[in-house]
């Protein structure tokens, strides 16, 4: 895949990403006021537990499947990857039957443990069973439309992804507010029925992405039925050899798939006990939960979203260059992924930051605890972001035993600081204990690249102090508007003098940073040819 492909590619699941992550972001005002902190504290329990059985039951395979299918694709064997297609899917079905049934069976031993100890106020074990037997539903179909996911990505197309995660997600929220709605506002039900219905809308969405999917599968049938035509003969590799690979790809996928999942899960088993035991009361612990592992992460990771669009291109795009040993096109990959995650994720993070407490008073509700944490939590996305590429970009040249070592790593520092830190800093522990255990995987990802892909961090390392400059600049101009509008309107005030000082905020930080970005030409080297035009009033020299 040329560097137009793979950022055409990036484009469209960042695109698709991003709306999906908005809508998800927008969403939870509502729900939030529907159910209140408690109801969102429970949404998370379950929703935790679903991540880490999702991932279990897919076991990696639909990125393996993807990585697979484009190496042999690259050979001309394009009957391999179909037969792999075709095994896969009955695969995840059946592995997304045990998930169901696993999870549906260990619920209520679940329960107790996220809960973090009884009590008389806040959630019950009853409650929490409840909501994960509701979730574990979408296991069913996930799966299988993961791997349907991950065979169009191994073909390059990455345009039914985008419309899937889009539809998928549309579908899936508009069940919850539909339902949740009218179990609150019309039938006057009860705040765990409400919220069970809600995490139930996993499996509604998943079934509207699943036919997307579906639909794209039969309209490009006579497109594959033609390239299996012109493919070269079939590989002998019986089914079990077949496996073998997958599985040896598929490993590493699902391990650091888990990431994020598994740093949340060290939350749950951690948070509310620790709170506790600092002498706070339950329904408080469990309202600060929910804002770190539920409120605040909607808002981080909508910036972490090219990363994730980044790491699902990159896989078979750096398998590709990989593969024919076209190392010089591998670097240029990987300098570019990285600089343009930079370009885009940092300014994202920095005014999050400096918007904060007028982001969350705009999007959830006026709490000082809020804001707090969404100022310390959203540095922690270009953390998530840099985890996610440079693990990618290990997994395409077959270096994936390192992104795995790395997780474990990190993951340990997370389990080892985060009570300690709990204990000291309050809720903003957890978010400390976070960072620093992905500062550690990435610093080791990151030299492992350099070891094995003989990739140099120098002109990387320029381009990012450029674009620290920028946003610094972009954060002073957000703090000036802002304090110029504290003459006028205050963000304390009320949610629509929030917003007002949100957009003002984001409008001014977004024009400072763009116009710099361009007067440098940095649009013009990192985005192509198309900004040439508009940057030859700008002489000045990157790099």
């Amino acid at each position: 895949m040329s560097d137009s492909k793979l950022l055409r590619g990036t484009f469209v699941l960042t695109l698709a990403t991003y709306i999906s992550r908005i809508l998800g972001m927008i969403y939870v005002f509502p729900f939030v006021y529907l159910v209140g902190d408690l109801g969102s504290a429970l949404y998370s329990y379950g929703y935790a537990q679903y991540s880490i059985f999702l991932f279990i039951s897919t076991a990696g395979i639909p990125a393996a499947v993807s990585k697979f299918v484009s190496k042999y694709n690259s050979l001309g064997d394009y009957h391999t990857g179909i037969r792999m297609y075709k095994s896969g899917l009955v695969l995840m079905g059946i592995t997304g039957l045990l998930g169901f049934t696993i999870l549906n069976l260990f619920a209520p031993t679940l329960a107790p443990i996220v809960l973090g100890g009884g009590g008389e106020l806040g959630n019950t074990v009853e409650d929490v069973t409840y909501v994960i037997r509701m979730v574990s539903f979408a296991l069913l179909v996930v799966p299988i439309m993961s791997i349907q996911r991950g065979f169009f990505q191994g073909h390059q197309s990455m345009g039914p992804t985008a419309v899937s995660q889009v539809i998928e997600q549309i579908v899936r929220i508009a069940f919850v507010l539909a339902a949740t709605f009218i179990v609150m506002k019309v039938i006057d039900g009860e705040r765990v029925f409400a919220v069970g219905l809600a995490t139930f809308g996993a499996f509604v969405g998943a079934l509207g992405g699943l036919a997307v999917l579906l639909w794209f599968w039969f309209k490009r049938k006579p497109y594959l039925d033609e390239m299996l035509a012109k493919s070269r003969p079939q590989s002998d590799m019986t089914t079990k050899k077949m496996f073998r690979e997958l599985l040896s790809y598929a490993g590493p996928f699902v391990l650091v798939g888990l990431a994020i999942p598994l740093y949340q899960y060290v939350d749950q088993l951690t948070f509310n006990r620790t709170m506790r035991a600092t002498g706070l009361d339950k329904d408080v612990a469990e309202g600060l939960f929910g804002y770190v592992t539920f409120m605040v992460p909607k808002l981080v990771m909508i910036p972490v979203s090219l990363a994730t669009a980044f790491s699902l291109t990159l896989v078979p795009t750096i398998t590709n260059s990989f593969t024919a040993g076209d190392f010089k096109l591998l670097r240029s990959q990987i300098d570019k992924s990285f600089q343009i995650c930079v370009l885009l994720v940092l300014p994202a993070v920095v005014g999050l930051s400096v918007l904060a407490y007028p982001a969350f008073y705009a999007l959830f509700e006026m709490s000082e605890a809020g804001g707090r944490i969404l100022r310390w939590y959203a540095p922690v996305a270009i953390l998530f972001s840099f985890y996610s590429i440079s693990a990618a970009i290990l997994q395409g040249i077959n270096k994936q035993k390192f992104a795995v070592v790395s997780l474990f790593g990190g993951l340990i520092i997370k389990i080892s600081f985060n009570s300690l830190f709990i204990t000291w800093f309050g809720e903003i522990g957890s978010i400390l204990a976070t960072a620093l255990g992905y500062t550690i995987a990435i610093a080791y990802c990151f030299w492992m690249i350099s070891r094995h892909a003989g990739y140099s961090y120098s002109l990387f390392a320029r381009r990012t102090l450029l674009m620290a400059i920028f946003a610094t600049f972009m954060a002073l101009a957000i703090m000036a508007i802002k304090w110029v509008l504290s003459f006028v309107i205050g963000y304390e005030d009320g949610r629509m003098q929030s917003v007002f000082v949100l957009l003002v905020g984001v409008g001014v930080g977004a024009a400072v940073y763009l116009y710099v970005a361009y007067r440098s030409r940095l649009l013009e080297v990192l985005l192509g040819n198309r900004f040439a035009s508009l940057s030859r009033k700008g002489k000045k020299a990157v790099g």
